[in-house]
């Protein structure tokens, strides 16, 4: 065996091992990055109404307590079009101004059972674009939920691993 070219290599990768860490933050890539969001406050707050109402938090969590409006505003931001992304910022405008029309409040500051009626009006429209922002931000909604680690681990019972090892067993024999 080479001596000299193993520990070159040694040396090498213990170097790459330890410029990675910098590397990763020179890129943006770090767990502590946070999520600059396309969404204005009042837009943002919008979204976590709209998304309380289609999942609220009775006796047991909600789709706030999950992170639920969050995930929409990085999954909206980060993986559609920007014609969806200023379709969903126009349908929230919109729906603001539905709630001021009808209940004299903004949607944020409406009851449970308003913002639930105003969803309901825009679900059953025949303009294609609330159509298609209420279906998209109710599907999400959803699948945010039931794809949260809380509710994964503490209500589906997902395991990472399906099954377990037992290693030592008593056996009948």
């Amino acid at each position: 065996m080479n001596r000299r070219k193993s520990i070159k290599q040694i040396v090498i990768a213990a170097g790459g091992l330890i410029t990675l860490p910098q590397w990763m933050v020179s890129c943006g890539i770090s767990d502590t990055s946070a999520h600059h969001s396309s969404f204005s406050r009042s837009e943002q707050e919008l979204l976590a109404s709209i998304a309380d109402t289609i999942i609220p938090a009775g006796n047991s969590i909600g789709a706030l307590s999950v992170g639920v409006d969050k995930y929409l505003q990085k999954l909206i931001d980060d993986c559609f079009e920007k014609d969806v992304q200023d379709n969903v910022k126009e349908q929230l405008e919109k729906l603001d101004v539905y709630a001021q029309s009808s209940n004299k409040k903004k949607f944020t500051g409406c009851t449970q059972q308003q913002r639930q009626e105003l969803l309901i009006k825009v679900s059953a429209s025949n303009v294609k674009a609330e159509k298609d922002f209420f279906d998209l931000i109710k599907t999400e909604t959803i699948r945010g939920f039931n794809t949260s680690q809380k509710v994964m681990q503490d209500y589906l019972g997902y395991k990472v691993a399906p099954g377990h090892y037992y290693g030592c067993v008593a056996a009948k024999t």
